[in-house]
């Protein structure tokens, strides 16, 4: 029996403001009878999703009475080196607060590289070395580190972009929202669920067959692997990934990408 009954998958972009139409910002979605199609925003002058928007419609999503899981391709935390290395204790509810706090990207007309370059926020307080990887990274052949911006396939900006808006969930949506594996590495029965995806690991494997772009394709693949590994019952698994004590006490914190095993 599949545990959810609706798959979301979103390819995020941290480009412009929260309020900026981007097409970088595609959104897929799916259920037992119908494979993952494309949302479109609501209707209005934006032709493209902004962040402000998917947060808000997400927020709607995840209220209604359904198990729901979305999968976001941006990173959800930082390597215990940031943690240590600015004096945080290892507790992410904390730690979205903190960042929120001196990276303000959910506020309207702020850029990532306004906060990068001290024309806002405080984000010289809270800045990390490209050079620090989660455990999750070292995990996959690809994965880039939170903090390289400004390189091909780099997420460092729609991590920084994205997290106040994980904040903004986890405020709006109650207890009845699941943030893997934050709140805990098993899902309880019934309950909607959020976590950090990779859409590099699937993309290839879902034939393109209708023209997609590479976001089009990256939100639909996400969408479609949740879906298939949970109709196939398979993806119980990835939520208990192979890691021993050590491992696991790091990704309680840092954070793990749903399908690295």
């Amino acid at each position: 029996m599949p545990k959810f009954e609706h798959y979301i998958g979103i390819d995020y972009s941290g480009a412009k403001t929260p309020t900026s139409s981007l097409p970088g910002l595609r959104v897929y979605a799916g259920d037992w009878l119908v494979a993952p199609k494309e949302v479109a925003p609501p209707p209005g002058p934006r032709t493209y999703w902004t962040r402000r928007g998917i947060a808000e419609w997400l927020r709607g999503e995840l209220s209604k009475p359904r198990p729901t899981i979305v999968g976001i391709d941006h990173g959800f935390s930082f390597p215990m080196r940031y943690f240590e290395t600015h004096r945080l204790p290892p507790d992410w509810p904390k730690f979205l607060d903190d960042f929120q706090r001196h990276w303000p990207t959910d506020e309207d007309n702020t850029y990532v590289d306004f906060v990068r370059h001290g024309k806002c926020g405080n984000g010289g307080k809270r800045a990390g070395d490209p050079t620090w990887l989660r455990l999750t990274e070292l995990w996959t052949t690809s994965a880039k580190s939170v903090f390289l911006f400004d390189v091909q396939g780099s997420v460092a900006k729609s991590t920084h972009a994205g997290l106040p808006w994980l904040r903004f969930l986890r405020e709006h949506c109650g207890d009845h929202l699941h943030f893997w594996p934050f709140d805990g590495w098993e899902i309880p029965p019934g309950r909607s669920t959020v976590a950090e995806v990779y859409p590099s690991l699937w993309t290839r494997r879902f034939p393109n067959e209708n023209g997609r772009n590479s976001d089009q394709q990256a939100a639909y693949a996400a969408a479609a692997w949740l879906r298939r590994t949970d109709m196939d019952g398979s993806l119980a698994s990835f939520f208990n990934p192979s890691l021993e004590p050590r491992e696991r006490a790091m990704a309680n914190i840092e954070g793990w990408i749903l399908g690295v095993a």
